[in-house]
């Protein structure tokens, strides 16, 4: 089939997908202006914006392929778009048959091919990492760190909380203000390393410093922050010469594999940094720090884990995922190299590096709740977001972030922190045998 009307062309193509209006929980509007009314369970709309929207979006479909839609402007999603993420989802689930794939051809050929100057084929954004080396080593790693993290502090500082902590906060209360939360996972991060006046700390992956300045200012340790984003340790260096810590608080441009040239630490905080390191990685990773941590210390590692990268995957799973590129939205555009895996690698690598597990917390529901507000603050600043980085990089983080936001609240993703000590000579871990002291209230440190 060639030629016809581009619209019924896309009603016919939406119907394969989305079976007709009258099943649909969303309504579906036109670049026309025409709108079908859905039954109205959906607090969200899609809208296709041009003629050749689904063509570009659906030949071939794929994950990604569906994203850059999204991305390009081909379509739009008015309302919630944390509703609106599992529709790749139900998309694949359609195309499962050959006469359904048959179906949906005949009619995507017949959409116009080009229709749109904004296009996020033909303005792909590039694998700024792929020429530099293989995966996960230490010049890849850095332009990868890069990529993510110098689209610029201003643009972070939209949305993040005036500290600039981009990990998961913690909330006492669902009601509490994303500040209250930050500080109160800082906070944990501390209690649970049991910090005391004269310890030195050291923060892998210490982002905009705000960990270490907490560590150093309630609990009277000397602090080191190590980052590969130059970006991130300009802002930080200067915040902690503003606070008059630059005695006891520093951030070093150090990989993780060199921080031996930093001496031996008494505590380590890890959070948000594993992710980034690759599971093939992680023996080294914790076998580094296991190095550099003083007998009788404690690590405490706050990461993201895959949940389905625990379950065993058939031949057939393995090539379905291949062929729909799941993840690669995030590998192209948002995390290059990361890959998340599941818990049991992390402990596995860490105990395999000489360490202990002592505890383990899930903090699942507290990364719902840290990026809906995330997401909140960012859409509030749409308008300065567009002007600091671009309209592409705005619908990406959101689209990202959002799609965590799914994750977590949905149970595929989870954030743990573990605390894993280093035994001494005498095999005494160094930490008590109960947590009544981590229950206890910290409000006269804050």
């Amino acid at each position: 089939m060639s030629g016809g009307d581009p619209f019924e062309h896309a009603r016919a193509i939406m119907h394969a997908l989305f079976g007709p209006p009258s099943a649909r929980r969303f309504d579906v509007a036109y670049w026309d202006g025409s709108v079908e009314r859905g039954t109205g369970a959906a607090n969200f709309s899609l809208r296709v914006a041009r003629p050749g929207a689904l063509r570009r979006m659906l030949l071939p479909p794929s994950e990604v392929s569906i994203v850059e839609a999204y991305l390009s402007g081909d379509i739009e999603v008015d309302g919630d778009l944390e509703s609106a993420v599992t529709l790749g989802d139900e998309i694949n689930a359609r195309l499962k048959s050959a006469r359904a794939i048959s179906t949906l051809a005949r009619h995507l050929f017949a959409l116009p091919r080009h229709d749109s100057e904004s296009d996020v084929r033909t303005a792909r954004a590039e694998h700024v990492v792929s020429e530099a080396g293989s995966r996960h080593d230490k010049q890849r790693d850095r332009r990868a760190i890069q990529y993510h993290y110098d689209v610029g502090n201003d643009f972070y500082a939209l949305w993040l909380d005036e500290r600039m902590v981009y990990s998961c906060a913690y909330f006492a209360s669902p009601s509490a203000t994303l500040e209250e939360a930050q500080v109160a996972k800082l906070d944990l991060v501390c209690r649970k390393l049991r910090l005391r006046a004269g310890e030195r700390l050291l923060d892998v992956g210490c982002g905009w410093g705000a960990l270490v300045m907490h560590a150093v200012r309630h609990y009277g340790v000397s602090a080191v922050g190590i980052t590969l984003s130059d970006a991130q340790a300009s802002l930080a260096r200067q915040r902690i010469a503003d606070a008059g810590l630059s005695e006891r608080c520093r951030i070093e441009l150090v990989d993780y594999r060199d921080v031996r040239t930093l001496g031996e630490f008494d505590k380590i905080a890890s959070v948000g940094m594993v992710e980034h390191v690759g599971v093939a990685k992680l023996p080294v990773y914790f076998g580094v720090l296991h190095e550099v941590l003083k007998p009788g210390g404690q690590l405490l590692n706050h990461g993201i884990v895959g949940v389905n990268a625990a379950h065993h995957m058939g031949l057939r799973e393995r090539i379905e995922r291949r062929l729909w590129r799941r993840d690669e939205f995030i590998d192209q555009y948002v995390f290059p190299d990361g890959k998340l895996g599941p818990l049991h690698a992390v402990i596995a690598a860490a105990e395999g590096a000489g360490f202990e597990t002592r505890d383990a917390e899930s903090l699942r529901e507290h990364y719902t709740l840290t990026l809906r507000e995330w997401l909140r603050r960012l859409t509030a600043q749409r308008e300065r977001a567009i002007a600091l980085a671009s309209e592409r990089t705005f619908r990406t983080w959101r689209l990202y972030m959002t799609a965590s936001a799914n994750g977590f609240a949905t149970g595929r993703l989870n954030v743990v922190q573990t605390l894993l000590a280093k035994p001494d000579a005498e095999g005494r871990a160094h930490v008590p045998m109960t947590r009544r002291d981590l229950l206890e209230s910290s409000t006269d440190r804050h």
